[in-house]
C-alpha cells in the first residue's frame, strides 16, 4: 500500500501508474478546493472531506 499525504497534482501520475501497471483501485481523500483536479481525476475513487470537518480539526488544533 502507498499512502501519498498531499494533494499535489504531481502525483497523479503515481496513482496512473498504479493503476495501469498493477490493476489496482486508488483512492485520494481530500478536500475539493486543496486537492488538484488531475490528482482527483486520476483516482479510482474520491472521497470528498467536507470543508466544516477540515475547520474543526484545525480548531482542535490549534486550541
Amino acid at each position: 500500500m502507498v499512502f501519498p499525504l498531499s494533494g499535489d497534482g504531481d502525483f497523479d501520475l503515481l496513482l496512473k501508474r498504479i493503476n495501469e501497471k498493477y490493476g489496482m483501485k486508488t483512492r485520494v481523500n481530500g478536500v475539493p478546493a486543496l486537492t488538484a483536479k488531475p490528482l482527483i481525476d486520476s483516482a479510482s475513487l474520491f472521497y470528498e472531506i467536507e470543508e466544516d470537518l477540515l475547520k474543526l480539526k484545525l480548531a482542535i488544533i490549534n486550541s
